[in-house]
């Protein structure tokens, strides 16, 4: 039996969209509902994927059952295609099974020629209408079925319009449309060497061809890429009797949602345009009127239509988005799918809808996108303000989307320039070749981040994300010399001082201001609520990643349930105690460099005591120190300069002295890859009394917070273990430590010890590890490099991006966890780490604990919690609460 490759709308129903699309799904289940829908049939998305399969010929036995499917149209609206006294005219329209608005191809009035354009003049008694739809036919069927360019059609249309006293398409005359018909023939065969043809089958299938080619059309596939959408899914082409909105003007077309898309409002919302086809709602050409203005024009199909809102609403128990026509006074449906709509308008109609009784607080939770709540924690740039932008050539560069907001400043190529400029009250985006530990200040006080080089987990690109700042990295297409306080793009060069704009969401760089729109957290009720909800479903904990009280303070207002990691290498860069810091690596002695740490422990005693205050009764992660001790000196580069010049002016003889001892430190540790030398707990191992200190720290600061009625639970976390003597060693020692002051006090506190899982050689000996680890974090940032033998920095400046676009890999591992890989080792972790401690405390503290497909995984292999930066943390409750529906 040959596959079914067609079905009539009367055959269908909203359970088959994967087969038939959204719309030809939704066609079907409102012709089944008795609604006024025009008869119709789909041609399947499996049809689409066949014909791409077949070297782009339609599969066997598809064109008989469109031939037959058309006679079956033929007898339920009593007209026949092609028939020169009674025409059947059809629409030509695509349908995903996921609604991709405008991005492939319609083409409607197909079935006019010159013989069926006398039948409809005549059965219409309108002549006009008639050529006024071949007009359309023509050049519709031209620019999307042929790619002729649309330009020599417009243009034509435009001459005649002028001519008109109103200037519009509902102005020109019958002879002026015939005209126009004969002008549009000209040059579809100026251009193709051939007539428009006559022939209404001929018309029909390539059509049908052209709506299939769309699905690969150049905005088609940006569109799935942006909205992670498959290629794979094909097309269905919903093939519909033509209902006429231009016979008149008690005929006309319009698009209207169920509900307000932008604010979400409980209110019919959409556009209506008199006398007019579909295509002149969607192409501008004329400016509808607000669709409320119906009701005064036509109250009867007002309410018709208002009622038909309500049940399908109703009935899909969703937002719609509806397209309707009206024909001489009789309304007809030609769409119902879910409705696009705001970050902001999608979160209240699902609150709104769970209150109302049409869906569950657990449908509520499972509807909403982590993307939309993301959205709802950045500014973002007006829509119609960065459109104009773009338009005005404004649009310079794209890099990385390293971090979403959007922000608007002073271009400042210099972190100590940016603070300062800030301070005096300047906005200032903060524009570096990359960032370094050093450059924080100045981020932290600029709305923004831009870098020539780095990837999405790059330094600043993590910074940003903690601090919401909107970032775009690896902008390449930059030249960014500080020296000269320019940047260079395309030939334009822009100068310190002058303003730019920069969007995180989507990685574009704008020369000029763009106004922004904000977002309050504190009053946005819905979202509250929403969360809340998410937070009753959820299994997993959600922690974030915090080295600072404020960031402390922040999180825990958007959720957060304790600190799953606070870097404490952040703290050494104040500038307070950067001298200390830098004093201490140089030391030569033990004492000397003890003199130096006892100088910095009430530093870090008052850092964590801030730390403990602002997450009373919850859990509290501190990594001990993790970096490769050269980072807190200035860079060789620098020092060799410095050098040279004091030697060259012999001015200053004890600063030479000094930068040439440091020189000879910095060159003494210079490694050919810091990143896998002497750091994490080797650091401890090798400088006696570097953890000590911070151990001591972290104790005094729990006790004495103790003593005031803060309830502390500290958890110690030794990074980069390979090996468990490692782990018992640096416990051994640190443990000690933490009795020796908890006696001091005279106060017990809740702690534990533990190890960041950030090797392949940790992950595969848990079971050893767990011996001396009573908790598990794991580092998915240096995992996933060490797994992958990738330097992070360089592979996403240099090849990551190429790969993903050339689908060599999914997606980019830094960003999303590979599953299949580095997923595995932690598996393995997990399962092993739990034979040796079944109780061990289980989490994750890398950039992958706030990426909504790396959450899902972590609840499938059971951990406790996800740590990640404040800003994440609602959209990690939501995406926990995701693994818990999905994964039951």
């Amino acid at each position: 039996m040959a596959e079914k490759w067609v079905y009539l709308f009367s055959e269908g129903n909203r359970d088959m969209r994967n087969l038939l699309g959204g719309k030809g799904a939704g066609l079907a289940e409102m012709t089944n509902a008795g609604l006024p829908v025009p008869p119709g049939f789909t041609v399947t998305t499996e049809a689409c994927l066949a014909y791409f399969a077949s070297g782009n010929k339609f599969p066997e036995g598809m064109w008989e059952q469109v031939q037959k499917s058309m006679k079956a149209v033929e007898e339920q609206t009593g007209k026949k295609f092609g028939d020169p006294k009674n025409p059947l005219l059809v629409s030509v329209r695509s349908g995903a099974r996921a609604s991709m608005p405008g991005m492939m191809d319609t083409v409607l009035n197909v079935g006019l020629n010159e013989e069926t354009l006398k039948g409809l003049a005549a059965l219409s008694n309108n002549e006009r209408f008639a050529y006024d739809s071949y007009r359309r036919l023509i050049a519709l069927y031209g620019r999307i079925v042929k790619h002729i360019d649309g330009a020599p059609f417009d243009e034509v249309l435009n001459k005649y319009k002028a001519q008109t006293e109103g200037g519009r398409d509902t102005d020109l005359t019958v002879d002026m449309l015939k005209d126009i018909v004969q002008e549009y023939k000209a040059i579809y065969k100026q251009q193709l060497g051939v007539d428009f043809p006559e022939d209404v089958w001929d018309q029909l299938g390539q059509a049908i061809e052209a709506v299939f080619a769309s699905w690969f059309g150049e905005r088609a596939v940006i569109y799935r890429r942006i909205n992670k959408l498959p290629d794979d899914w094909g097309t269905g082409v919903n093939v519909q009797t033509m209902v006429f909105g231009n016979m008149g003007d008690d005929s006309g077309t319009g698009v209207a949602f169920t509900r307000n898309p932008n604010t979400g409002e409980n209110k019919l919302y959409g556009e209506y345009l008199q006398n007019a086809q579909g295509e002149d709602v969607v192409a501008g050409i004329r400016t509808p009127v607000k669709i409320a203005e119906l009701q005064q024009a036509n109250p009867a199909i007002y309410n018709q239509f208002l009622d038909l809102a309500e049940m399908l609403e109703k009935h899909y128990r969703d937002m719609q988005d509806l397209e309707f026509t009206v024909e001489r006074g009789k309304l007809y449906m030609l769409q119902t799918r879910n409705g696009k709509r705001t970050a902001r308008a999608a979160i209240k109609i699902a609150v709104d809808m769970v209150n109302e009784g049409l869906i569950t607080r657990e449908e509520a939770v499972d509807r909403i996108e982590p993307a939309q709540v993301d959205a709802m924690l950045h500014p973002s740039f007006d829509p119609e303000a960065k459109q104009a932008a773009a338009e005005r050539g404004d649009l310079i560069a794209k890099g990385l989307n390293a971090s979403p907001g959007a922000a608007t400043g002073m271009a400042v190529l210099d972190a100590k320039r940016a603070e300062a400029a800030a301070k005096a009250g300047n906005a200032v985006i903060l524009v570096r070749p990359e960032t370094s530990p050093d450059d924080v200040g100045g981020m932290l006080s600029s709305k923004g981040v831009l870098t020539q080089h780095g990837g999405a987990t790059s330094h600043a690109a993590v910074v940003a994300r903690g601090s919401n700042l909107p970032c775009v990295a690896g902008c390449e297409e930059l030249d960014v010399d500080p020296e000269a306080r320019q940047i260079s793009v395309n030939g334009l060069v822009i100068n310190e001082g002058d303003v730019i704009s920069i969007d995180g969401t989507t990685g574009e760089v704008f020369v000029g201001a763009i106004p922004t729109i904000d977002v309050d957290f504190a009053r946005e009720q819905d979202l509250a609520t929403l969360l809340s909800w998410a937070d009753e479903i959820r299994r997993l904990g959600v922690y974030t990643n915090a080295d600072y009280p404020r960031d402390a303070r922040r999180a825990r207002a958007f959720g957060a349930e304790g600190i799953g990691l606070c870097r404490t290498e952040h703290m050494f860069f104040e500038p307070e105690r950067r001298p200390f810091v830098v004093s201490m690596i140089m030391s030569k002695t033990d004492e000397e460099r003890q003199k130096y740490l006892d100088k910095l422990l009430p530093f870090q005693r008052e850092d964590f005591e801030g730390i403990f205050e602002a997450m009373d009764g919850l859990p509290v992660i501190i990594r001990l120190l993790d970096p490769p001790m050269h980072e807190f000196l200035p860079s060789r580069e620098s020092l060799i300069e410095e050098v040279t010049r004091l030697r060259c002016t012999g001015e200053n003889p004890e600063e030479l002295a000094e930068k040439e001892k440091m020189l000879a430190v910095v060159e003494d540790m210079a490694e050919v890859n810091p990143m896998m030398g002497l750091r994490g707990c080797r650091v401890g191992l090798l400088h006696p009394g570097l953890t000590e200190m911070q151990t001591r720290a972290i104790f005094q600061a729990g006790c004495r917070q103790t003593k005031k009625g803060i309830d502390v639970h500290v958890e110690i976390m030794i990074p980069l273990v390979s090996h468990f003597n490692e782990l018992r060693i640096q416990r051994e020692t640190l443990e000690q430590v933490a009795k020796q002051v908890m006696q001091e006090e005279g106060v017990e506190i809740d702690y534990m010890f533990g190890t960041m899982i950030e090797t392949p050689r940790g992950a595969l000996t848990a079971q050893e590890l767990a011996k001396y680890a009573q908790f598990f974090s794991f580092g998915t940032n240096d995992l996933t490099q060490m797994t992958f033998g990738f330097s992070r920095d360089d592979a996403e400046g240099k090849f990551l991006l190429k790969y993903v676009e050339d689908k060599i890999l999914p997606s980019n591992p830094f960003q999303s966890l590979d599953q299949t890989g580095v997923g595995q080792l932690v598996a393995w972790a997990v399962e092993n780490g739990r034979k040796t401690r079944p109780d061990i405390e289980l989490g994750i503290c890398g950039e992958h604990g706030g990426d909504p497909d790396s959450i899902d995984f972590f609840h499938r292999v059971g951990l406790k919690y996800v740590s990640c930066s404040p800003y994440r943390v609602p959209v990690a409750r939501l995406a926990a609460a995701h693994a818990a529906i999905r994964n039951k």
